[in-house]
């Protein structure tokens, strides 16, 4: 059975982090995803819980009945430098380790590198791999990696084709639908070549910055190497919802035990709780229409 679970960032500040499961857990949701807290694990630096706090994060899940799907820590991976990248490398590390120790057995990413300096940023992922592959086949962990807009690959078809590249079945793939058009709007031919290496799909809509002759956003002066895209609720944008998961249930996603949908929108703190449950209702109708 899918496992829709809840991206709490709308939460970071009006909660502590061990509050998130209990917010879940109020919103109707029976999973969560841990993504980069100052708490927990930050944006690109190390993880910031000793055993002490893996044990709370533990005993707090397990009292609200909230399972945890999967951790969403942000690195510099692909940094095409070799200071960051190395630090990514032994923070990764670290970040293994505590899914280990939550027996949570799946971690979401990025690439994190720099599209200015695809080549060297390319070549600063496989380094990187080259040490945590390893780690992720010896201990049971699957690395799912979405390729963010502003990274050094933004196209789905690419971004799988590097992944696939390490031929490793321990690394998939993260379906981002707000970033559906920075991957070539090409959900119908994507997900079905990604087959069972897609890991997690994320549901949130955002404007086609395409349109309009790719004038839909202006920024001053014109041609500034800027990524626009939203965290909006399912049905607030362009994203044809119908489409994914017509694919996603034609490729069996849906039907798998270990498929994780997670809920990220962002844009609308204000209405939290509500969009929270907004969310779920209609993923889990999405879900069952085409399971």
């Amino acid at each position: 059975m899918v496992r829709i679970a809840l991206d709490p960032t709308p939460y970071h500040s009006t909660h502590e982090f061990l509050d998130f499961f209990d917010v879940a857990a109020a919103n109707g949701y029976q999973w969560i995803q841990l993504t980069p807290h100052p708490d927990f694990i930050p944006f690109f630096a190390h993880p910031r819980v000793d055993k002490a706090y893996v044990a709370a994060v533990r005993d707090r899940s397990a009292s609200t009945g909230v399972g945890i799907t999967s951790l969403l820590p942000v690195q510099r991976i692909s940094w095409p430098d070799e200071p960051q990248r190395d630090a990514a490398v032994r923070n990764f590390k670290r970040i293994i380790q505590i899914a280990v120790d939550l027996e949570v057995p799946v971690i979401n990413t990025e690439f994190s590198g720099r599209p200015e300096r695809a080549e060297e940023s390319e070549a600063g992922f496989y380094r990187s791999m080259e040490e945590l592959v390893p780690i992720l086949e010896r201990e049971g962990v699957t690395l799912n990696i979405d390729p963010h807009p502003d990274d050094f690959v933004e196209d789905g078809l690419a971004a799988w084709q590097i992944i696939r590249g390490l031929d490793s079945a321990a690394v998939g793939f993260v379906y981002v639908g707000s970033h559906t058009f920075h991957y070539g709007d090409r959900a119908t031919s994507l997900i079905p070549a990604l087959r069972d290496r897609i890991g997690a799909v994320y549901a949130a809509d955002t404007f086609d910055h395409n349109r309009s002759h790719g004038l839909r956003y202006i920024t001053n002066p014109p041609g500034n190497a800027v990524r626009v895209h939203q965290h909006l609720r399912i049905g607030a944008g362009d994203v044809d919802w119908d489409e994914i998961f017509t694919a996603l249930g034609s490729s069996g996603f849906l039907a798998r035990e270990d498929a994780i949908i997670c809920s990220n929108v962002f844009a609308e703190d204000e209405t939290a709780d509500e969009t929270s449950a907004y969310q779920l209702e209609t993923l889990t109708a999405l879900v069952n229409k085409y399971r």
